[in-house]
């Protein structure tokens, strides 16, 4: 049998993968309008237990997987042996295994050595999800990112002379009013500097407990409107220059989903934008929206 120690997150795009949970909460744990892992002490999962929950995992669903992600939060932050001895099990385990994937932090991912990286890409992890939220070093301050602009593009760089994919996400609404201008150009520069293969914009819900909620409350953080996040997205979708990118809007959190490629459906995607805000559109009403 499988365990898992409290609430388990993982991106859309891994609704069909085995969820390995290696590490519990976040490493870092300090972002104002994350509430997924707070109240979780952060800690590496005993090692034995880890590859325990593999093997069980193999005798039910050893010939069905096809993609393996690792949880929680930041998995990247283990260190290299224990990798290792997960990505090595995996493979035994899972003989269709075509995808392993990870949360991580630029924080964790420029303290890995380009050696260390390398190896693990050819252990098999494949993909990383990294998530700036934004481009802008003012909104990374305010919103206790840990990592700013140039950190961010240091850790892609390291990530793509290992040859690891990434998937970064980035969140509308996250500046305020006072930075959605800033907050979505220096989102768009961000993601022309990385270059991921992947792009996803979320939309910010405040959720009560979290800074971000006590700042609003005491008048000190506003979201923007609906038709303020739909700029943003726009303004983001016509600047950024990413090589060849797929692109979502498609979490719960937003209210016009959308797929495509950028560059090659910027046009209809802004299209698709514009008709929204010109109201021919319908959004996701609110009640549908959730994280």
């Amino acid at each position: 049998m499988v365990r898992y120690e409290g609430q388990i997150f993982r991106p859309p795009s891994e609704a069909d993968a085995f969820i390995l949970q290696a590490t519990v909460g976040c490493s870092w744990n300090h972002c104002t309008y994350c509430e997924m892992y707070r109240g979780k002490r952060f800690r590496v999962r005993e090692l034995d237990e880890t590859l325990a929950d593999i093997r069980a995992a193999r005798r039910t669903l050893g010939p069905e997987v096809e993609k393996v992600f690792v949880a929680d939060g930041d998995a990247l932050v283990m260190d290299l042996a224990h990798w290792e001895a997960i990505l090595a099990a995996c493979r035994e385990a899972f003989p269709r295994l075509r995808r392993v994937s990870a949360y991580a932090t630029a924080i964790n991912l420029v303290t890995k050595s380009a050696d260390a990286l390398r190896r693990l890409r050819r252990l098999g992890l494949s993909l990383l999800y990294l998530g700036p939220e934004t481009g802008d070093d003012v909104t990374f301050k305010r919103i206790a990112k840990g990592a700013g602009f140039a950190d961010h593009v240091e850790a892609a760089q390291r990530a793509h002379t290992a040859e690891i994919a990434l998937s970064t996400i980035f969140l509308l609404g996250v500046g305020g009013t006072e930075r959605s201008r800033k907050h979505a150009e220096g989102s768009a520069r961000l993601v022309t500097a990385i270059d991921p293969a992947f792009l996803s914009l979320l939309t910010l819900t405040v959720i009560p407990g979290t800074p971000i909620a006590r700042l609003q409350q005491q008048g000190k953080f506003e979201l923007p409107t609906v038709e303020g996040m739909l700029r943003e997205l726009r303004t983001i979708v016509d600047l950024a220059r990413p090589t060849d990118a797929t692109f979502r809007t498609n979490h719960a959190s937003n209210h016009l989903p959308m797929g495509g490629n950028l560059p090659r459906d910027r046009e209809r995607i802004l299209e698709v934008v514009d008709r929204a805000l010109a109201g021919e559109i319908p959004l996701k009403p609110e009640w549908a929206r959730g994280l």
